[in-house]
């Protein structure tokens, strides 16, 4: 499922009356307070979906693919998401 047909399924879910434009506003307002509570507190708990959270990653050496040599890789940071026990439990 891609952001548009998520808008759709959101839509729909939301009954006749409801417009596109009004389900698109809601899927981005879902998104963007997902993003600024990562931001804030590097972690946003959805209970009975999941857990967003910011991962740590150490700097490392690595290996240009091209040439072989050896590269010095730079920490960063990233998203993880690990799924609640009933999200996983209804794959």
């Amino acid at each position: 499922m891609n952001k548009a047909e998520l808008v759709e399924a959101v839509q729909n879910a939301l009954g006749k009356d409801a417009t596109k434009r009004s389900a698109e506003d809601a899927v981005a307002a879902v998104l963007g307070s997902i993003t600024s509570g990562i931001q804030g507190d590097g972690k946003v708990q959805i209970i009975g979906f999941g857990t967003f959270e910011v991962k740590h990653r150490a700097a490392r050496m690595g290996r240009n693919p091209k040439t072989g040599e050896q590269m010095q890789i730079a920490a960063s940071k990233s998203v993880g998401f690990k799924a609640s026990a009933s999200l996983k439990g209804s794959l």
